[in-house]
Parts: C-alpha cells; structure tokens; sequence
C-alpha cells in the first residue's frame, strides 16, 4: 500500500488547463503565499495520506490533465457559515498524460498506481486528445 493518496476532481467550469490556469492567476491576490486554494464541502477522511505527498488531479472536460501538489488542508467557514475544508495547493501547475474519467460530484481518492504520469519534459504545450480519441487509446492500454 502506498502512504500517500491523491484527490481526483473535477475542474467546473474549465475547458482547458489554459483556462484553469488564468482563473487561479486571477485569484492569487486572494490566496495566502500566492499557493491556490481550492474549498470543498467535505474534509478527506484519509487527510495525513492525502498529505504525505498527494496531488490534486484536475478532471477537464472528462479528461484528467493537470495535477497540483497538495500541500496543506485548513478549516473554513464559508459566508453561510458553513464548515468546509480548504485544499491548498501548489502554485505549480503539472500537466499529466490524458486519461479519461468518467462523470463523478465532489471528489474521488485516487491510488498512486492509477494516477496519470506526467507529461515529458517539452510535452507540456501540446493539445490533449480528444476525449473520445483518447478513451479509445485508454481502453487498448496506449497513452
């Protein structure tokens, strides 16, 4: 078993890695030492595995294409005052190979041995497959 978790989530709203990177841009000023900070409603319940060295995968489009290094997890009160946990991330942003995933709310854990490997040095510009293109490639075991 690894001792670390990964968070798998979808990315509402976006249509590109371009797209999530210009709203975290956006919201810098708001975020505490320039890291994103990403709020959700539930607190992971494997929390110390999750932050033993997990990422946050981003699902965009259907198709999982980025990760952030997930480095703390803080309690906040939102303004209907309602608990919720606070991700903090990396403001690095990983583009990962594409892999497909199918439609889920709220957020999966995700084991290391399924995350998806991040792209090659140089690789980071190119264009995701089309999702359909790229389920076809998952299903035959190519990435």
């Amino acid at each position: 078993m690894a001792d670390h978790i990964h968070i798998l989530k979808l990315c509402v709203g976006a249509e590109s890695v371009e797209d999530l990177l210009d709203w975290q841009r956006s919201q810098r000023a708001r975020w505490p030492k320039g890291r994103a900070v990403h709020v959700t409603r539930m607190w992971p319940k494997r929390a110390d595995e999750v932050l033993a060295g997990g990422s946050l995968y981003w699902v965009i489009k259907g198709v999982a294409l980025a990760r952030q290094r997930i480095v703390g997890l803080e309690p906040v009160t939102g303004e209907d005052g309602i608990s919720r946990c606070a991700i903090v991330l990396d403001a690095e942003v990983t583009r990962t190979q594409a892999v497909p995933r199918r439609p889920f709310q709220g957020w999966r854990y995700l084991d290391p041995k399924d995350a998806p490997p991040d792209l090659l040095p140089g690789r980071e510009k190119e264009e995701a497959l089309p999702p359909g293109l790229a389920e076809a490639m998952a299903e035959f075991g190519l990435r």
